[in-house]
């Protein structure tokens, strides 16, 4: 499941636009339904700017990561591959049904996988747990833009393995 984010910022002087793809890595399975998976697919874009200031960044709240309770307490975490990356992708996990969020996570090229949902509960009854994915894409006028750079394309990797 690959899912889009591009980013275009229109200022008085200069024109930034990324692109982020990410794909849904879930866990090793050991049952025919899937422990983790992420619904839509979405380009993000930065339209607007203030003169004299900084980009807007553009928010997008449209994508659900649903997850099944493990046989053990568990948790989620999330990763990121980038190369070359210019700007800055972060995320966060808001509305979530079982266990508990971590703050906004800076999504970096390379980084070591984070804790991104904890404390997810045994499992007692069957159904997917819920959150939305809030991803916020951002730029500044020091990071260049993607006509020179390049867009920014993202693999973000979500697991779930016990706490």
């Amino acid at each position: 499941m690959r899912q889009r984010f591009g980013r275009k910022t229109k200022t008085t002087a200069r024109t930034l636009s990324l692109l982020a793809v990410m794909c849904l890595v879930a866990a090793e399975q050991t049952i025919a339904q899937p422990q983790i998976t992420v619904s839509g697919n979405i380009t993000m874009s930065i339209t607007t700017g203030v003169a004299g200031g900084l980009p807007t960044p553009a928010v997008n709240t449209t994508i659900t990561l649903s997850y099944r309770r493990q046989n053990a307490i568990s948790k989620i975490t999330v990763g990121t591959s980038c190369p070359g990356q210019s700007f800055t992708l972060k995320v966060l996990a808001t509305s979530v049904t079982d266990g508990t969020g971590a703050p906004e996570v800076n999504l970096v090229n390379g980084m070591p996988a984070t804790d991104f949902i904890t404390n997810i509960p045994v499992k007692v009854n069957p159904g997917a747990k819920t959150c939305t994915l809030q991803y916020t894409a951002s730029a500044t006028f020091a990071q260049g833009n993607s006509t020179e750079d390049g867009d920014d394309v993202h693999t973000v990797t979500y697991t779930i393995l016990a706490q």
